[in-house]
């Protein structure tokens, strides 16, 4: 390191990293309470700006709050940012400061509605006057209404507080803050991400009636009666005449509160349905201007957005701090885009599902003319995470690529980018360069150079719009067996393979299609159905497994000779129907490696195989909830199975069955004797193998519901209660993506 690089870096690390904060929450939520706690209290200087005391110590505008803001920060003081925020049109422009070098961060106070009621119709001498009856109203409608920040806007952190005792931990993180210290980036203490709207708000709703203000009520209130930081239109001058705030409408004569919806929003509703993540085309290397780059990235979003039906377009950049993200953002607030049909994401492109679980199934890469692993950035990480499969399947469809124009390549299923991540496609794109240093460089003619970047992104969105119009036979992927992917599904359709299939797995075996089956001299018992007996742990031991145990080992290793039974084969894997479902939908993904007989033989070097099976069991549950969206997943594993060869469950939990007979039946997947592939799949990592509890106790306590842990007295009343319960599944099951549905796809 040079003299002069030794300086920079000891000026830096003597600076104060600034941070602004939106508080986001309900009027009463405690907002204004909280900046004062930690203003006071805290070393570092903080600069707290109000939109109800903006101008000389009136309400004033958003705009005077950016200002505000940025002349604090410019200063090196951190900054509060104290208006409801609850919309992310109204907070967009706030998340634009980390330009200057600042983290934005959002604290989330989302207080119960009836605690935050209470408190505005109390409160007395409030800045904005927002009180006495006419609060509720306002309050309430506001909740119902609310948006809450996710990661992909542009913060580097976000902290939910759904109670005071959150709210006073908070409180003490911020003012324990030096000059100097920073905080860790991510999502922190959201209990329920899918719970927009607070249980029982809408019933709440009810008790107060929603108030209609006349012209002469408004001109004697202004912002005395509703806050312009909350409530109130803010306008920009020249749009005086229009509403841009979500929480009331003006509409001439009357103001009143508007009736919005409550929408599933940002990546948490980005389902199964396709789904295309693309970087910002010609900024990087092509040194593209990124205001018209954003210009057009929103011009282009908004022509095809309505086009591409139910199907979501992502922008992505791997910087909290990104320009090209914070101005994207800003516009498509302005322009009122619908969220859940685009967003912006901050992450690695080639890495969306299995870092920040959000599944693209196709995804746009910045190639060069010459359609050539070569250079750096998203062109050569996208081809290197898909190996050489997509190099392959690229020369088969194109040799080159010209300005403005795409091409769509299909990834094969070998492909790391398609089992691991779910990438089904790749769409090469080329942009106008500006770079002299590149080929075709235009010479600052932004003329020209605007002309091709909307031709290419029009190119870009019409090769997804093709591929959404072939949503269902993509979505199936490739499969090596050879068979058309419609017949596969119409395999997984039946709850069951038909009783000429059990013929045709058994046949080789005539005794053994008793209802139990004494395996072999080491004491495995079976009922004939593929449950579970006093199996002992097959790992490391010399246990003999029975014949009849031995049909899914049979099947894997040649897989050829039950193609009926069979609904998939890869190099790796094996996918049937459970003989005997537990449940509604209930298949086997069967590892095809000699010598893993069950999860204890599993080590280190099988962490691969364990991740590509999950991946496989991905899929499958992809398709059926295709057909039903309610349905809820889980994959995992017996600890002790009663068939021989590793084989991943992936089993609804509905557990709509009549072959749900007994309590080991129950128990063998509502237990630690079933062990999930996440959980499985991280332990082999970390220690090399897997621990196994002793199965003849799990498999032997009481029944107990899945979903609230209600104990019952028998099978009878379990099914019964199972069928009517909707208490949330717990804790345990909703970490670490344990459960998989239609929102976490």
């Amino acid at each position: 390191m040079d003299i002069d690089s030794e300086t920079t870096s000891s000026k830096e690390d003597h600076q104060t990293k600034t941070i602004a904060v939106l508080l986001v929450g309900a009027p009463g939520s405690g907002k204004s309470t909280f900046c004062d706690k930690v203003i006071l209290s805290a070393s570092r200087p903080w600069v707290r700006v109000c939109q109800d005391t903006i101008a000389s110590g009136k309400a004033g505008r958003r705009v005077q709050c950016i200002m505000s803001a940025r002349a604090a920060l410019k200063e090196g003081k951190s900054v509060f940012i104290d208006r409801c925020n609850l919309d992310r049109g109204q907070r967009g422009d706030f998340t634009t400061l980390s330009s200057l070098g600042a983290e934005v961060h959002a604290v989330v106070l989302d207080l119960p509605a009836k605690l935050c009621v209470a408190r505005s119709v109390k409160r007395t001498g409030h800045e904005g006057n927002l009180q006495g009856g006419k609060a509720a109203a306002v309050v309430n409608k506001m909740l119902q209404n609310k948006d809450l920040p996710k990661l992909y806007e542009g913060y580097s952190r976000i902290t939910f507080c759904s109670n005071e005792n959150d709210v006073e931990e908070a409180i003490k993180m911020y003012s324990a803050l030096g000059p100097k210290d920073t905080l860790q980036s991510g999502c922190f203490g959201q209990k329920n991400p899918d719970s927009e709207v607070q249980p029982g708000i809408m019933k709440f709703l009810k008790k107060v009636e929603t108030p209609k203000y006349s012209t002469s009520q408004a001109k004697n209130s202004t912002s005395s009666e509703i806050s312009a930081d909350d409530s109130l239109c803010d306008k920009e001058p020249e749009k005086a005449s229009s509403s841009c705030n979500d929480d009331v409408k003006g509409t001439g004569k009357n103001a009143e509160l508007a009736e919005g919806t409550v929408a599933d929003r940002g990546v948490s509703s980005l389902s199964n349905t396709p789904t295309l993540a693309f970087p910002s085309i010609s900024t990087a290397d092509f040194q593209f201007n990124i205001e018209l780059a954003s210009d057009i990235i929103v011009e282009k979003v908004e022509e095809y957005a309505n086009k591409l039906g139910e199907a979501k377009l992502v922008l992505v950049d791997t910087s909290h701090g990104s320009k090209i993200l914070s101005l994207v953002n800003l516009k498509a607030g302005r322009k009122r885009i619908d969220s859940s049909k685009f967003t912006t994401f901050v992450g690695d492109i080639t890495k969306l599902y299995s870092e920040g679980r959000l599944h693209c199934n196709v995804i746009a890469n910045t190639a060069n003319w010459r359609l050539r692993p070569v250079g750096g950035g998203v062109n050569a990480a996208i081809f290197n995470a898909a190996g050489p499969e997509l190099e392959t399947a690229t020369k088969e469809r194109a040799k080159c690529l010209k300005s403005g124009s795409a091409v769509a390549v299909p990834l094969p299923s070998t492909s790391p980018l398609f089992w691991r991540e779910g990438v089904t496609h790749v769409i090469h794109v080329l942009g106008p360069n500006m770079n002299p240093l590149r080929p075709d460089c235009l010479n600052n003619n932004y003329r020209e150079g605007c002309k091709v970047l909307q031709d290419t992104y029009s190119a870009l969105f019409e090769a997804f719009a093709s591929i959404v119009k072939n949503e269902e036979k993509f979505l199936k992927g490739d499969n090596i067996s050879g068979k058309p992917a419609e017949s596969l599904v119409g395999k997984a359709k039946d709850h069951a393979p038909k009783s000429d299939q059990k013929v045709k797995r058994e046949s080789t075996h005539e005794s053994e299609k008793t209802k139990k089956f004494k395996g072999s001299q080491d004491g495995i018992e079976s009922d004939g159905q593929g449950n579970l007996g006093s199996d002992r742990i097959c790992g490391g031991t010399s246990k003999t497994w029975g014949l009849w145990a031995q049909a899914l080992y049979h099947m894997a290793m040649d897989p050829g000779k039950y193609k009926n039974d069979v609904l998939e084969i890869t190099t790796e894997v094996v996918v049937v129907n459970d003989l005997y479902p537990k449940a509604k939908r209930h298949i086997l993904v069967v590892a095809r490696k000699q010598g893993l007989a069950c999860l204890a033989d599993a080590c280190e070097e099988d962490e691969v195989l364990l991740r590509k099976m999950h991946a496989k069991g991905l899929e499958w549950i992809q398709k059926f909830l295709l057909e039903d969206k309610s349905l809820i997943f889980r994959l995992g594993y017996h600890s002790v199975p009663s068939m021989r060869q590793l084989h991943l469950h992936v089993i609804s939990q509905d557990f709509d069955s009549k072959h749900l007979k007994n309590n080991k039946h129950w128990n063998s997947f509502n237990s630690a004797f079933f062990r999930d592939s996440y959980d499985v799949i991280h332990e082999i990592g970390r220690k090399g193998r897997v621990t196994l509890k002793d199965n003849e106790q799990l498999l032997s306590k009481e029944l107990c519901c899945h979903r609230c842990q209600r104990a019952q007295p028998d099978l009878l009343h379990l099914k019964a209660h199972i069928t009517n319960c909707r208490i949330p599944f717990p804790l345990f099951l909703q970490e670490k993506w344990r459960l998989v549905r239609a929102s976490t796809m």
